[in-house]
């Protein structure tokens, strides 16, 4: 079975167990709605945890797992990845990814020159940012809007781009 991150545990907030979650998600208040479940890899293994609460503060989503309503119980799990199962995954409407079907694809300009492959997202505001690995160059941070992102097209493994003045 997949899995796929949603969050990581930056850190613990008071004394009842509650965690500060740095979000990698579009979806916050539907991945870390109370009842649903999350998993945590430790040491090769993989435990399930079912969300007892969640709010919203600042930048930080902030959970409590059921039975670990304890700062002790959960100061271990500070710095873990928080990941959900390929079958808890939404489909999505046409035209719209997950960041991991994104992240590996192949780069080209319209004229089909190859340009690096996407390793990371960023989401800092308005729009996410693809990050493009090129050979010998710098990264490319490329704004993923309409006027840039031209096709993406899963089965070839690959994304053509119209390079505007100034991206590179």
């Amino acid at each position: 079975m997949n899995y796929y991150e949603v969050g990581k545990i930056v850190n613990t907030h008071g004394i009842k167990g509650e965690l500060k979650i740095i979000s990698k998600t579009d979806f916050p208040e539907d991945r870390f709605k109370p009842g649903n479940i999350l998993y945590i890899r430790d040491n090769g293994k993989i435990n399930s945890y079912e969300i007892k609460s969640h709010r919203t503060h600042k930048q930080f989503e902030m959970i409590t797992f059921k039975g670990l309503e304890n700062i002790n119980l959960v100061e271990n799990l500070k710095g873990k990845t928080l990941e959900i199962s390929e079958e808890q995954q939404e489909s999505l409407s046409d035209g719209n990814y997950y960041h991991h079907q994104i992240i590996g694809l192949d780069v080209f300009s319209e004229d089909n020159n190859y340009i690096g492959v996407i390793k990371e997202i960023m989401s800092p505001g308005a729009n996410d940012v693809w990050i493009v690995k090129r050979k010998g160059l710098s990264d490319l941070l490329l704004p993923a809007i309409k006027d840039v992102i031209k096709k993406i097209d899963l089965e070839q493994n690959k994304v053509i781009i119209e390079l505007l003045d100034g991206l590179d």
